[in-house]
């Protein structure tokens, strides 16, 4: 309705001194929205231009990552099952890891870009920023000084999986706790023990990471034998059998490289130790060290030599053979000062006298 048939319709009906205030207040706020609509108008299209950038910007940025998240994905799949898949970390660990690694860029950059955003669009509103951020700043210490255990797993969870310490199939020695990966996370990594157990080791607690899953493993056995046995003879067995295994799968491609006689490890008086060390796959030297214990004690029982420890053989008769057994018992009569040989001997009859 216009506004001048508001006017006739208030003069029609009202006192002029009434019309005239409700003219001059109607003047007043139409002078108003005509100083600053401009303003409004440029303070609107600002905050949806920032609010718009901000919105794209995070959408073609966590667009990208996800698709540099799957590349990687797919690249590991790609190696997984052939030769070169088994020197490389396997596919789980590989997605966990890149899955991680893209969580944490994604949500630090939707909280740089949106944070902007926000603080732009108050400034836009021509707010004072100054009180905000020292308040942010304040709130942000005292934050960190009560969750600083939390933050500290958080930093050492995201360097470990930047630095890539460990993952998914490890088995690993955190000091804490040992036992194989089976999950790895931010704040804390899911441990699974020998027995079975499931440990949750929190990353700010891992002081050192001892990996006995990367690079390669030493499997290493002690033969103990007799200290009598020809020690020619005890090497020969052990490469005899050492040979066998390396032929055999799956050991052929367990063992990295020849199993090796290092030679004398300890002579004692009644035993003698031969140390031998093979390079193995990662992870597999306890398997190696059973397998090559079993063919070492078969090796060595069919050439007859006698590990220390063993079931003793059956006596030799001729050898041990008592050559006084046939020997009757010292007698105290064979000594003629004995007691009782000077009892049992005879009283010498008085001499005789003639007349």
């Amino acid at each position: 309705m216009p506004l001048s048939v508001l006017l006739a319709a208030a003069s029609s009906s009202g006192s002029p001194d009434s019309l005239d205030e409700a003219a001059r207040q109607a003047g007043d706020a139409a002078s108003w929205v005509e100083e600053n609509w401009s303003t409004w108008l440029s303070t609107g299209l600002r905050i949806i231009l920032i609010a718009a950038v901000a919105i794209t910007l995070r959408f073609l940025i966590r667009r990208a990552l996800t698709n540099l998240i799957e590349r990687m994905n797919r690249s590991a799949q790609a190696v997984e099952g052939t030769a070169l898949g088994g020197l490389l970390v396997n596919a789980e660990r590989r997605r966990q890891r890149s899955e991680a690694i893209g969580s944490v860029l994604r949500s630090v950059s939707s909280f740089v870009i949106l944070g902007t955003a926000a603080l732009m669009i108050l400034g836009a509103f021509q707010i004072n920023l100054a009180p905000l951020l020292a308040s942010a700043g304040v709130a942000g210490v005292a934050l960190g000084f009560g969750a600083r255990n939390l933050v500290t797993d958080f930093l050492s969870g995201v360097f470990m999986i930047l630095e890539d310490q460990y993952g998914v199939g490890d088995t690993i020695d955190a000091g804490v706790a040992s036992g194989e990966v089976i999950e790895v996370g931010l704040r804390v990594t899911k441990l699974r023990g020998d027995n079975g157990e499931i440990w949750y080791v929190r990353n700010g607690e891992v002081k050192r990471i001892g990996n006995l899953s990367q690079g390669w493993s030493t499997a290493g056995v002690d033969v103990t034998v007799r200290p009598t046995e020809d020690l020619d003879r005890v090497r020969a067995a052990i490469e005899s059998a050492a040979g066998e295994m390396t032929k055999e799968e799956p050991w052929s491609e367990r063992l990295w490289g020849p199993v090796e006689v290092l030679g004398l490890d300890a002579v004692l008086l009644d035993s003698m130790t031969v140390r031998v060390t093979a390079k193995t796959m990662p992870g597999k030297a306890l398997g190696v060290e059973r397998e090559l214990r079993w063919r070492v004690k078969r090796a060595l029982d069919e050439a007859g030599i006698r590990m220390v420890g063993a079931v003793p053989g059956p006596p030799d008769l001729e050898s041990a053979a008592d050559p006084t057994a046939a020997m009757a018992a010292p007698s105290a009569y064979a000594s003629t000062t004995s007691p009782q040989s000077l009892a049992a001997t005879p009283i010498t009859p008085p001499p005789t006298i003639t007349k």
